[in-house]
């Protein structure tokens, strides 16, 4: 791998704003395995990394050199060819595996396209201890677990607007309570709990405006690819083009929310109770947990399961 001493730099802020990514998407095509280039910009271009996710898949290592605020630059690796399968492509086919996953501060859902070889060079864990441990679970899987793979499309959609979406929207209130409350009380001695209430804040105005837009928007288009494969039909592309472009919009939001959801568990060490936590503090701290560990797998049933199908679903009907 080239050092980023002796490798190219793309000013983006000299070009044209319609040249900016079709020039980034060349100088990536350009790239042999293992080669690199790095873009220099006036803002943030994650979106940049979920075109590129999207349109060229995980063949490439995005790493900040700088992040702001006036200047950005990010190194964009181009990978050497892999059959690996991804994380979420694990946890997809088998949920156990998540919670070896978790064990080790692997995110499975919003990371869920990388290998467990990228993620553990990235977290400095060796991935043989971590294989060791996927490969201790039982060939059968556990009977509770449930088959999402399997499931047909339109009724997924429904289960996650059914079950997570009236989950998150009946947790919010409660909690926004709880977190605002403890912060109030015990913020004096506990300032974390300060940026606790913050970070929820933030992941629920992330939430409550995320999820009408795949009620009214995606859902809905998702459900009549379906339907139309169900039927033989063709369908006309609609309006935004490829459904790829409202997905990755989806991808980013949910990385935000699990930012959020990141921050809380590092500020509170890991939800640890201090001794005079009262039992607001307790409950504020259980719930959140509970949030957290709901959020996981509604964006894994979308990210690696939902959104992966309904892109191969739009190849076979769209004309």
């Amino acid at each position: 791998m080239s050092t980023t001493e002796t490798i190219e730099t793309l000013d983006v802020t000299t070009l044209e704003p319609r040249m900016k990514h079709p020039t980034i998407f060349e100088w990536f095509d350009a790239l042999r395995g293992g080669e690199a280039f790095i873009i220099h910009n006036d803002h943030d271009p994650k979106p940049l990394y979920y075109q590129l996710l999207g349109e060229r898949g995980n063949i490439f290592k995005w790493e900040y050199l700088e992040q702001g605020p006036e200047v950005w630059e990010v190194k964009i690796s181009k990978l050497t060819p892999t059959e690996e399968e991804s994380i979420g492509e694990l946890v997809a086919k088998d949920f156990r595996k998540a919670q070896v996953f978790k064990k080790y501060g692997i995110d499975f859902c919003c990371g869920g396209k990388k290998s467990v070889a990228q993620v553990c060079e990235e977290k400095g864990i060796n991935p043989a201890v971590v294989e060791r441990e996927l490969e201790a679970l039982p060939d059968t899987k556990a009977g509770a677990e449930t088959d999402f793979q399997s499931w047909d499309l339109s009724f997924l959609a429904d289960y996650i607007v059914n079950v997570h979406h009236k989950y998150v929207r009946e947790a919010i209130p409660a909690l926004y309570e709880y977190t605002t409350k403890i912060a109030r009380v015990h913020g004096a001695n506990h300032p974390e709990l300060i940026e606790v209430a913050k970070h929820f804040t933030n992941v629920a105005n992330e939430l409550e405006s995320h999820m009408p837009k795949e009620e009214r928007v995606l859902f809905p288009f998702i459900k009549q690819l379906n339907e139309a494969k169900q039927k033989g039909e063709k369908l006309d592309k609609p309006a935004f083009g490829s459904i790829q472009s409202p997905i990755n919009m989806m991808e980013m939001e949910h990385e935000a929310a699990g930012g959020e959801l990141e921050a809380i568990r590092e500020k509170t060490n890991n939800f640890a109770l201090p001794a005079d936590a009262c039992a607001t503090y307790q409950v504020a701290f259980a719930k959140l947990q509970e949030f957290e560990e709901d959020l996981h797998r509604h964006i894994h049933l979308e990210n690696n399961i939902l959104f992966p199908k309904a892109l191969e679903l739009e190849k076979e009907v769209l004309k």
